[in-house]
């Protein structure tokens, strides 16, 4: 199956949050003694060579950088004890990918103790990378992560920071909800996520031994998102 195809049609889309602890520490979130995860819609994904990224009206958006993976094979109620190993078995191919969040969407719900999908889920809240084939990362967690706005760093880190690794991760899902073969899985997000106004420019980059990756980079222009939705209007 095409690369591109394989990861933008995914049956499921699952983001582990609160995975990094200096991003925990700069929203002032507690920090899980479990994975934490939420979905995004396959509506949300902006494939390589689309674009522009588009703002919502009234909507304060952070970009969060992460790893994302693709899983070649179906995953049930695994063991606690599933291995490093076994989990890079099940892994298909990877992708750089950027879970945008309409931050102050996201806070309003919580407040509210209502679900914050709204707040993860809309139109190119999701850009991604080409495929990124599985010999291209021998080592997951030699991963470089990279963000930046205008020409500004705002995030730099590695993924061995990861609180939970993919291991654990897999572990946990499975055994809440069946993961398929083709589910797209992001690993959370390093410290420094920051706003994307319209009218900047962003550039994600994945490197592995100081080497950015062929088809792992991510340039967008943000735009001011087209419709009727004001989000200042709400509340």
């Amino acid at each position: 199956m095409n690369g591109l195809k394989y990861i933008s049609q995914a049956g499921k889309i699952l983001c582990i949050g609160r995975n990094y602890a200096a991003h925990i520490k700069e929203l002032n979130n507690a920090t899980p003694s479990e994975p934490f995860f939420f979905l995004k819609p396959r509506s949300s994904v902006l494939k390589p060579g689309e674009g522009p990224f588009l703002v919502p009206k009234g909507v304060v958006v952070h970009h969060e950088v992460e790893l994302a993976f693709i899983l070649g094979k179906t995953l049930k109620n695994l063991s606690p004890s599933f291995s490093r190993e076994e989990a890079l078995d099940a892994i298909e191919g990877y992708a750089l990918a950027i879970d945008m969040t309409a931050r102050n969407v996201q806070d309003e719900a919580k407040k509210k103790g209502l679900p914050w999908t709204i707040g993860k889920g809309f139109d190119t809240f999701l850009p991604l990378s080409n495929f990124i084939p599985k010999s291209s990362i021998p080592d997951p967690y030699n991963v470089e992560l990279s963000f930046s706005v205008n020409g500004s760093i705002r995030q730099q880190d590695k993924t061995n920071l990861m609180l939970f690794p993919i291991h654990k991760i897999l572990s946990y899902m499975s055994s809440i909800m069946t993961l398929e073969k083709g589910d797209l899985i992001l690993t959370g997000t390093p410290k420094g996520v920051g706003s994307i106004n319209p009218g900047d420019n962003f550039k994600a980059t994945l490197s592995v031994d100081d080497k950015v990756l062929d088809d792992a980079t991510i340039e967008l222009e943000a735009q001011e998102k087209p419709g009727p939705y004001d989000f200042s209007k709400k509340v």
